[in-house]
């Protein structure tokens, strides 16, 4: 027969299933290379999982797939990879920014009354010295709104030192909607079902 026919079939040493790692599916429909479809949060997950094995274990060689050929060279797949969880990381820091300029709400939903929205010093678990008042946010590119605290008196969010300013705080920040019924400054809000 032809040349090296005889040979037995190469297997690979390991098995690449990055993916698992980020969903905790183990199963071998889990275990697959492919993060493509892998949201910010688990690219996070991926990112932390390399961290944790890059301090604690040597290296022992490159797995040749999805993410180095077969001259240990990354792929494209790898190098979008590492762009995706880039921007995981910048998501993950501008949510946090957000979460100081838009606390979220107090909430609560009763049949009988409805929902009630309210602001405290301490709401969405960020603590500061204003209390701010119930506003829907939207986010561009997310589909809904979700309660936020604004700030309702002083500059806009990032012009500490602004002078021009209505003393509105953010109420003028345009991803921001009043409730409706609600008064545009009470510290709460109940919105019947």
């Amino acid at each position: 027969g032809p040349a090296g026919a005889h040979r037995p079939p190469a297997r690979p040493a390991g098995r690449d299933a990055t993916r698992a790692f980020a969903t905790g599916d183990f199963t071998p429909a889990g275990l697959v290379d492919d993060v493509s479809a892998l949201s910010p949060g688990e690219m996070l997950a991926v990112r932390s999982w390399l961290s944790f094995y890059g301090d604690n274990y040597d290296p022992v060689g490159k797995l040749v797939g999805r993410f180095y050929d077969e001259n240990g060279a990354p792929t494209e797949a790898l190098r979008q990879a590492e762009a995706a969880i880039e921007e995981a990381v910048k998501f993950q820091a501008e949510s946090e920014q957000t979460k100081q300029q838009f606390p979220p709400c107090n909430s609560e939903w009763s049949s009988a009354k409805g929902s009630r929205f309210w602001c405290s010093r301490q709401s969405g678990g960020v603590n500061r010295d204003w209390a701010g008042v119930p506003r829907k946010l939207y986010r561009p590119g997310s589909r809904g709104s979700r309660c936020v605290c604004a700030r309702a008196t002083g500059p806009p969010w990032g012009q500490p030192d602004s002078t021009e300013h209505g003393n509105r705080g953010d109420l003028d920040n345009p991803q921001l909607e009043e409730y409706d019924g609600c008064h545009p400054l009470a510290e709460q809000c109940v919105v019947k079902v």
